[in-house]
């Protein structure tokens, strides 16, 4: 898998296939958890639910099976995503980058903003990734406990360090333990047919444009879904 995508991952057409959105299931037979990080944080538009496609669920339990001969569990924070909710994090994020550098021309934001934000388009040629119930991030814990794997930054956090290789040439042990620990994720979706944003160590796709861009596919399988409510 490419750490640097091809550019314009937009460009590539979606053949829909027609998967529903269904809630993430949890439990112990799943190894799979959800914490609605934007709903318990009152972010507008967000929910309790968690949903995803069909397929990307599927997918889900199978990276969560791998893990648990290691004690771990798969937590999920954010899948499908209203359009409003995706405006809302670009709007902030963008202001939040422009409070810390407020010397960027606007170019130079929308550029530092799209570093962890897709940009709120309507257009259904180009939906943003987690507009298609196909994007989902997620983290680990350790099951017994539920204590979080550290990673070196915190899940969604917009900082330089959040990108996957980050600590791969790590040399102090706290770093070599995030290295790890990103590895354990990493090669338990990759290895469940997911592709990897690669500025995010918890951002994983399937089936929507960004998956076809890096996977290399000709067509994104999923779009704005049949059944978006």
């Amino acid at each position: 898998m490419p750490w640097i995508e091809p550019p314009n991952w937009a460009r590539l057409p979606i053949a829909e296939c027609g998967e529903p959105l269904i809630p993430v299931p949890v439990g112990p037979p799943t190894g799979i958890r959800i914490h609605p990080l934007y709903y318990e944080a009152g972010m507008p538009g967000a929910t309790a639910e968690v949903r995803l496609r069909s397929g990307v669920v599927e997918r889900l339990k199978a990276a969560a099976a791998t893990l648990a001969p290691h004690s771990l569990a798969l937590v999920v924070f954010d899948g499908y995503r209203p359009l409003a909710v995706q405006q809302y994090l670009h709007d902030t994020c963008a202001a939040d980058i422009r409070r810390e550098q407020p010397h960027l021309t606007d170019d130079e934001l929308i550029a530092a903003v799209r570093q962890f934000v897709a940009a709120p388009n309507s257009d259904p040629a180009c939906p943003p990734p987690h507009r298609t119930g196909g994007a989902v991030d997620v983290y680990l814990v350790d099951a017994a406990t539920g204590v979080e794997l550290p990673m070196g930054t915190a899940a969604d956090e917009a900082v330089a360090a959040s990108a996957t290789r980050s600590f791969e040439e790590a040399a102090d042990p706290d770093s070599r333990r995030f290295r790890d620990n990103r590895r354990r994720l990493f090669h338990a979706m990759i290895g469940a047919g997911f592709t990897n944003y690669y500025n995010e160590w918890w951002h994983f796709d399937y089936g929507n444009q960004r998956w076809a861009n890096v996977a290399l596919s000709a067509k994104a399988v999923y779009g704005i879904p049949l059944d978006e409510k």
